[in-house]
């Protein structure tokens, strides 16, 4: 059964063009068009599509309103396009918070070096977002079988970046819209009782000891990072580098947010920093980031890296990097993304003897990178974006 996909701009040249590159994909199908996004939250309603893609700025209703209120009344996995100007890059990140879990410059020449392959990537996008609609849709539950998903790392349903900052350590409860899949029935069975409620499995800590954490992920990264970044304390005893797939306009606009959420310090790497405790230094998009020198005293080297590379940055240069100047002493992870970047830099962290950990599928937007690593056996736990935070905690002594 193809996905369902609803368009949504106020240029009939951009949605006609969008529409035809995802016909022209048999498992994909355009089911409707929006001009604004007070239609899109109509027809969002009313057709209940997969997957939709909105523009950000439109007449009547703009596209971070539409999204907020699309989210609210029928959550849906949305891919947001964008200008890659310094306000678009802000207007996307707006987006990412209100509820859209990815986005793709709005210009196709800005999407990859050809034609052919940004329209294999649009639609390998949309067709990667719509496998979130089935947990994005689930029930509210109750406290009961909130605590018995932690036992079967079911996920929690997708939330936007906003309500990241008080999820880590507590759980909003609503049973406001839970329903039962046959009422009748149900009135006619007996109350249950409620069961003991058992508390979710504890970390142990490995006993190891780190220098450096180093964090890699691209499709759904934004909010797993900072979720997971927004919950370090003040005096986060580790220098981190962030490796995030995004556009160069992005990343500056991208490390300013986390530097106003978090405890911690964030910053866009620039060449010659040096590595500091409790400071987080996210790669410039376009750009690769290595580390150069010897523990206490690594300096970044920020470089273009040339046109062979598939991703700028990209994880593999940076954890390869990493295992040469910190070898054991590096506690790294590979979050959601497509592909399989991070892998092999991964592999190199491994055999020097350092800690590798990947994100569950259930908690992951895409499940590419951190299912390249689990399956060639080199993260040694696979972990829920929820726990991260605590899990990083456990392992550092802080908790």
């Amino acid at each position: 059964m193809a996905v369902k996909v609803l368009v949504v701009d106020d240029s009939s040249f951009f949605r006609r063009r969008v529409s035809e590159i995802l016909n022209a994909d048999p498992r994909l199908e355009v089911v409707g068009n929006a001009v604004n996004g007070k239609e899109a939250v109509e027809m969002a309603g009313r057709m209940q599509p997969d997957v939709i893609t909105m523009d950000i700025e439109m007449p009547v209703m703009d596209g971070i309103t539409a999204v907020r209120e699309i989210m609210q009344a029928n959550p849906t996995p949305i891919l947001m396009f964008s200008s890659l100007t310094h306000e678009g890059a802000k207007a996307t990140l707006d987006a990412l918070d209100a509820g859209a879990l990815d986005f793709l410059p709005k210009k196709f020449e800005d999407i990859a070096r050809n034609r052919d392959e940004a329209v294999s990537l649009l639609q390998k996008r949309v067709t990667e977002l719509a496998r979130k609609r089935v947990f994005m849709r689930r029930p509210a539950r109750t406290a009961t079988t909130l605590r018995d998903a932690s036992r079967d790392n079911s996920p929690e349903p997708v939330r936007p970046l906003s309500a990241a900052r008080s999820a880590v350590g507590s759980q909003s409860l609503s049973t406001s819209n839970l329903k039962s899949a046959n009422p009748v029935s149900a009135l006619r069975q007996p109350a249950a009782r409620p069961t003991a409620a058992k508390p979710a499995a504890r970390f142990k800590p490995s006993g190891k000891k780190y220098q450096l954490m180093a964090i890699g992920t691209s499709t759904g990264g934004p909010v797993a990072l900072q979720k997971i970044l927004t919950a370090l304390p003040a005096n986060f005893p580790l220098p981190i580098v962030l490796i995030q797939h995004m556009p160069a306009t992005f990343t500056a606009a991208f490390a300013a947010r986390l530097n106003n959420l978090c405890k911690i310090g964030v910053k866009e790497a620039q060449d010659g920093d040096v590595l500091k405790p409790g400071m987080a230094y996210l790669a410039p998009g376009g750009m690769q980031m290595m580390l150069d020198g010897r523990p206490g005293s690594v300096r970044l080297r920020i470089i273009d890296g040339g046109d062979r590379m598939n991703y700028k940055p990209c994880v593999d240069v940076t954890f390869g990097s990493a295992a040469k100047v910190y070898h054991d002493k590096v506690l790294s992870m590979v979050l959601t993304g497509m592909g399989a970047d991070g892998r092999e830099g991964a592999r190199m962290l491994k055999n020097s003897g350092a800690t590798i950990w990947a994100q569950d599928e259930d908690s992951c937007v895409v499940y590419g990178m951190p299912q390249a690593v689990a399956k060639a056996g080199i993260s040694s736990e696979d972990l829920p974006l929820e726990r991260i935070a605590e899990r990083i905690s456990v392992e550092l002594g802080l908790a």
